[in-house]
C-alpha cells in the first residue's frame, strides 16, 4: 500500500549494513534484548523515512472514498498492516493497525506509554547506516527500562481489541478490498475469507498474485496508486 510512496516494504527494507540481518533477527524481544542499539536504529530509521515521505493516491482515495460513504449514510472500515501513518494523513479516520505504529513507544519492562521524536537523533532518512550511526535506544522516565517500537513483533499476539474490530467489520461488510500483502502472515491473512464467507465480495489488488488471487471474486493485477483511483472514479460513476 505504502510502496508507491516510496516506503520499502517490511522485506525489502533490507539496506546498507541490514543487508547481513534477516527481518526476523530485526523483529523480535529476543533480537531487541541481544542487541538493542542495532535493532532500535533501524526502527528510528524506518519512522524518519516514513515521516520523509507523502501518502500516494491509494492513501488519498481510501481516505476520500471513506468521507464519501459516510456522508451518504454507509461507513468504510480501514484496517492494515502497515505500520506507518500514511493512512491517517491520506484522510482515512480510526485506522485498524493490526501490527501496531512505528509512531508509537513504550516501555520494554513496564509497558508504559512514552513520547520519542526519532528527528531528535543523528539518524537521517536517507542515510544507509554504517556502524558509527548506531543509536542506544531511549529510555522510560517512569522505570528507566529501554523504550521499544508499538510494533507487533514476530511471536507477538495481535493486539485483541483492534483484531476483534476488524472482525466485526468484515463479518458486516458488502465489499471488502485487499490491497497489496503477501497473504503470508497469520492471523491477518485468513480476515479476507471470513468476509467472504459472511456473504462480502471479494476484490484483490496487487501487482503479484497471491493465494487470495484465486479466490478473490475480482483480482485486479495492479498497484494501489492505479488500481484504487480508477476504481473508486468507476463506483462514483
Amino acid at each position: 500500500m505504502s510502496a508507491e510512496s516510496g516506503v520499502p516494504t517490511f522485506r525489502d527494507a533490507q539496506t546498507g549494513l541490514w543487508q547481513r540481518y534477516s527481518p526476523e533477527q530485526l523483529a523480535t524481544e529476543q533480537a531487541f534484548r541481544a542487541n538493542p542499539s542495532m535493532v532500535w536504529t533501524w526502527y528510528v530509521w524506518r519512522a524518519l523515512l516514513i515521516n520523509s515521505v507523502a501518502p500516494n493516491a491509494g492513501h488519498r482515495v481510501i481516505g476520500s472514498w471513506q468521507e464519501a460513504l459516510t456522508a451518504d449514510g454507509g461507513s468504510l472500515t480501514v484496517a492494515t498492516q502497515n505500520v506507518d501513518d500514511l493512512h491517517e494523513r491520506g484522510g482515512a479516520e480510526e485506522v485498524l493497525h493490526l501490527h501496531g505504529s512505528l509512531h508509537d513507544y513504550r516501555c520494554l519492562e513496564c509497558g508504559a506509554p512514552a513520547a520519542f521524536d526519532p528527528s531528535s537523533t543523528t539518524v537521517s532518512a536517507e542515510q544507509h547506516f554504517d556502524k558509527d550511526s548506531v543509536l542506544e535506544p531511549a529510555r522510560c522516565t517512569q522505570c528507566s527500562g529501554m523504550l521499544r517500537p508499538g510494533v507487533i513483533w514476530f511471536g507477538e499476539m495481535l493486539p485483541q481489541t483492534t483484531f476483534d474490530a476488524a472482525v466485526e467489520a468484515l463479518r458486516a461488510a458488502d465489499l471488502v478490498v485487499v490491497v497489496g500483502t503477501s497473504g503470508l502472515m497469520q492471523p491477518a491473512a485468513s480476515l479476507p475469507l471470513i468476509a467472504q464467507e459472511s456473504g462480502a465480495k471479494l476484490v484483490e489488488i496487487n501487482p503479484v498474485p497471491t493465494d487470495l488471487s484465486d479466490v478473490a471474486d475480482v483480482y485486479l493485477s495492479a498497484t494501489a496508486a492505479v488500481a484504487l483511483p480508477a476504481l473508486l472514479g468507476e463506483l462514483l460513476s
